[in-house]
């Protein structure tokens, strides 16, 4: 079954003019054309949710064109990301550390706080 670009927006919630430009630079395959319209199957919308997913996770469009690549050169950023991922992980973990403290500690300035003052020592 084949849809239109517009029943493509509408059925992913992405506007056509994304769907236009990522199929411009070669995140979307070019559609099969009827009549000078593109027509789309539901693999389009599957790849669609995929891009958003990869979005959301924080891929830039450069990112997800890399993924696309040569293996050897496909590698090298997904070996990149890995170790960033793994910061923003760190990161968050901390966060959530000191919110949790947050919610407990009886000091007016947390930053005073000997625990906290331990725990941020922990994390160097």
């Amino acid at each position: 079954m084949f849809m239109t670009i517009g029943a493509l927006a509408a059925q992913t919630g992405v506007p056509a003019s994304t769907i236009r430009y990522w199929e411009r630079h070669g995140l979307l395959p070019q559609p099969e054309r009827r009549s000078g319209q593109r027509r789309y199957t539901a693999a389009a919308a599957e790849r669609i949710a995929l891009l958003r997913t990869c979005q959301q996770a924080g891929l830039s469009l450069a990112d997800l064109a890399e993924l696309q690549q040569d293996r050897p050169r496909r590698t090298v950023m997904i070996a990149a990301k890995l170790a960033e991922t793994d910061q923003r992980l760190r990161d968050i973990a901390h966060a959530r550390q000191f919110l949790d403290h947050a919610a407990q500690c009886s000091h007016a300035d947390i930053l005073g706080c000997p625990k906290f003052r331990e725990q941020m020592a922990a994390w160097r």
